[in-house]
């Protein structure tokens, strides 16, 4: 049975790497978390105090970096590894909240990661989510999906989040952070983010990680059906 790729866009903590992991052990298929690399990214360059308006700097840090995601025991989801450590924890403190936006938004990080993500996605059954999957990595991926939710509710979610992980902040910290780089996604030159043509949009605002997955999953299948 031949395997599709599944694009998801959508705001940060709007529930797009859970339902895509859920939909990954689902079908079968890799799971790639693409902002899990952008943060990789930026940890790196925060660690080694790489200044990112030079792209000199940028472009011989980018040649000392390798990414990879691996298991670290069998049954679970893959974790994003930096120079073969495992960052995956590390990466989702405020701190590279704060910078990856930006560095994200620099043409050289995303020219080396966009590459990276076609080579991982290039055979099929793959599910990745991120901000600019369906609308520059795979344009030509059989479902496309764009997850939003309203802006205080994302915000309640990251802080939570956090909280469980021992990250002492505050909401409003959450909130402006997440406003901040809302703006910054959508008006950066570089993919920015938006709603491919063919992608269908789902609210999760207001809906369970259950009904989520099910909208999506169904989505899935009908998909797999028709290539078949």
């Amino acid at each position: 049975m031949k395997k599709i790729i599944v694009a998801i866009d959508g705001h940060s903590s709007c529930g797009k790497s859970t339902v895509a992991k859920e939909l990954a052990k689902a079908l079968g298929y890799t799971y790639i978390d693409t902002g899990a690399m952008y943060r990789a990214i930026t940890l790196y360059f925060l660690e080694h105090h790489i200044d990112y308006i030079n792209i000199s700097a940028v472009t011989e840090a980018l040649s000392h970096i390798h990414l990879s995601f691996e298991k670290n025991h069998p049954g679970e989801m893959p974790q994003i590894h930096l120079n073969g450590k495992n960052v995956d924890s590390v990466i989702r403190g405020l701190e590279v909240a704060n910078h990856v936006s930006p560095v994200a938004a620099i043409s050289e990080v995303r020219t080396f990661a966009v590459h990276q993500q076609q080579e991982m996605g290039k055979e099929g059954g793959v599910v990745m989510d991120g901000r600019d999957i369906g609308t520059v990595v795979f344009p030509n991926a059989e479902l496309k999906i764009f997850m939003t939710a309203a802006p205080e509710v994302r915000a309640e979610r990251r802080h939570k989040e956090l909280l469980a992980s021992k990250n002492e902040v505050s909401y409003q910290d959450v909130y402006r952070n997440l406003s901040e780089r809302d703006a910054q996604d959508s008006s950066r030159l570089v993919s920015p983010l938006r709603k491919a043509d063919d992608a269908i949009e789902i609210d999760t605002s207001y809906i369970t990680r259950e009904e989520q997955f099910n909208q999506i999953f169904s989505l899935a299948k009908e998909r797999i059906k028709k290539i078949s």
